[in-house]
C-alpha cells in the first residue's frame, strides 16, 4: 500500500521538558541530591577517555566503602538494578544448576524467574509475605535439596521486612558449598550491610533507592570464588551484554572496549558515592534509622499498623497497612494531586493491602517525613479513615 510522503509540516510540535516537581517518598525514585544533578550537566567524555577511566577507578573504590568490602570485582553495571540482579544470577546460575529463592516477597519470585531464563533448577524455601527467612528452613531446603546457589533479600521492598541472621543463612550455604546471592536493592546505603563480614558471596543493588541517584548504572560486588566460578563456566552466559567474564575486560585492569559505558550515570553514581563517604557509612545508617524512625512513630501514633514486626522493620522502606474501609489508590493519588507526595501502593499478595513508603538517600530528611505524616493523616482523615491526625504529627516532631 502507498504511503504518503512526510514533510516538514508533520514535525511533531513538542514543548520544553517542565516536569512537576515531587516529593519522592514511595519505593524508588528517591529525591536526588542538587550535587547528584549537576555532576550529570557535566561535559561528556569517551567511554575511553583517560580521565573517564580515573573517574571508573573512583566509582568502585566508592562502591567497595559503601558495600563493605575489599572485593577486586565490585562494578556499576550499565542499566538499571533489575540488570545488575540478571548479571548476578544469570552469571552464577549454570544450565542444569539449582538455585534456592525465597517466596516471602514480590523480589524472590523475580530472582526465581532469573535462574529458569539460565536454565537453571528452581527450588524454594518458604516464609509468609511480610516475615523474614527462618533459618531453620533455610537448612532444611539446603538438606532436601543440596542447591547449588542460594539468593535471599536483604531489605525486601515488597514487604517492608529487613532479613536478619544474614551471616547465620551464608553459613549454612557455604556448608553446603553453594554460592549465596544478596539482593541489597534497597539496602545499599541505607541500613548495616557488610558484604564481607557476612560473607556474601555476590550482591547487588540499584541506585535510585538508598544512594538518591538515577537508576542507569547499578553496584554489583563479587568475592573471587563467585569470579573464579564466573572465568570457569563450561558455557558462556545467556547474555552477551551481561557477561562478567567480557566485562572483565572492561572494568578490570585491562579496560578494554566492550560497550559504551552510560557516562554520565557513572559520573551522578560517582557523586552520590562520595556524598555517603562525606557523610560515613555508619553516620547514613544511623540518620535513615532516626529519621525513619519518627515516620514509624507518627504513623502508629495516629493508629496505622506496621506490615513488619519491630525486629525487621526496614527503616528504608515503612510498609504500613491501609486502614480499614480506605482504598489506597484513592489516597495515593490524593497525596499526588494535592501535595506533589509520592507513595506507592502493595505488590503481590499485598496489593491493596499496604501503602510503601520510602524514607531512602536525600529524601530521609526531617521536612520530608513532617510532610508525609501530616498530608497522609489528613488525607486518610478527608477519606473516613479513624486517625488521630495531631497525635501522629506531634509523635513525629518529638523524634525529629
Amino acid at each position: 500500500m502507498h504511503q504518503p510522503k512526510l514533510d516538514e509540516t508533520d514535525a511533531p510540535e513538542v514543548g520544553e521538558l517542565t516536569p512537576p516537581t515531587r516529593t519522592l517518598m514511595g519505593p524508588g525514585p528517591s529525591d536526588v541530591h542538587p550535587r547528584v544533578l549537576r555532576a550529570m550537566s557535566t561535559p561528556l567524555v569517551g567511554h575511553l577517555d583517560p580521565s573517564f577511566l580515573d573517574i571508573m577507578d573512583d566509582t568502585q573504590e566508592l562502591l567497595r566503602y559503601t558495600f563493605r568490602t575489599d572485593n577486586k570485582w565490585t562494578i556499576p553495571v550499565s542499566g538499571t538494578g533489575s540488570a545488575s540482579m540478571e548479571a548476578a544470577i544469570g552469571n552464577l546460575v549454570e544450565p542444569g544448576e539449582t538455585m534456592l529463592v525465597p517466596t516471602n516477597g514480590y523480589f524472590g519470585g523475580r530472582m526465581a524467574e532469573m535462574a529458569r531464563r539460565a536454565g537453571g533448577h528452581v527450588v524454594e524455601v518458604h516464609a509468609p509475605w511480610g516475615e523474614p527467612l527462618d533459618p531453620v528452613d533455610v537448612q532444611a531446603a539446603f538438606d532436601e535439596h543440596q542447591p547449588d546457589v542460594f539468593g535471599f533479600v536483604h531489605a525486601e521492598t515488597s514487604t517492608g521486612v529487613r532479613q536478619p541472621d544474614v551471616p547465620e543463612l551464608t553459613s549454612i550455604a557455604h556448608d553446603h558449598d553453594a554460592y549465596v546471592i544478596a539482593d541489597c536493592v534497597t539496602s545499599l546505603g541505607g541500613v548495616p550491610l557488610k558484604v564481607d563480614e557476612w560473607d556474601i558471596d555476590a550482591a547487588y543493588s540499584g541506585p535510585q533507592k538508598c544512594l538518591s541517584c538515577p537508576p542507569g548504572a547499578s553496584p554489583l560486588t563479587l568475592n573471587d570464588r563467585a569470579m573464579d566460578k564466573v572465568l570457569s563456566r563450561e558455557e558462556p552466559t545467556r547474555s552477551w551484554y551481561l557477561d562478567l567474564s567480557l566485562l572483565e575486560g572492561y572494568w578490570g585492569e585491562e579496560r578494554a572496549y566492550h560497550h559504551t559505558a552510560p557516562i554520565t550515570n557513572v559520573y551522578a553514581l560517582r557523586e552520590a558515592l562520595r556524598l555517603v563517604a562525606e557523610e560515613g557509612i555508619e553516620s547514613r545508617w544511623a540518620r535513615h534509622r532516626e529519621t525513619a524512625g519518627a515516620l514509624k512513630a507518627g504513623v502508629e501514633a495516629m493508629g496505622l499498623e506496621m506490615n513488619a514486626a519491630d525486629e525487621y522493620w526496614l527503616p528504608s522502606l515503612n510498609a504500613v497497612r491501609v486502614p480499614e474501609g480506605v482504598d489506597d489508590a484513592t489516597i495515593i493519588s490524593d497525596l499526588l494531586d494535592g501535595y506533589d507526595l509520592e507513595i506507592a501502593s502493595g505488590l503481590g499478595d499485598l496489593a491493596g493491602e499496604i501503602f510503601r513508603i520510602g524514607c531512602m538517600g536525600h529524601s530521609a530528611r526531617p521536612a520530608n517525613v513532617s510532610l508525609l505524616v501530616s498530608a497522609l493523616g489528613q488525607t486518610l482523615a478527608e477519606h473516613g479513615a479513624d486517625v488521630d491526625v495531631g497525635a501522629g504529627v506531634e509523635a513525629t516532631a518529638e523524634r525529629l
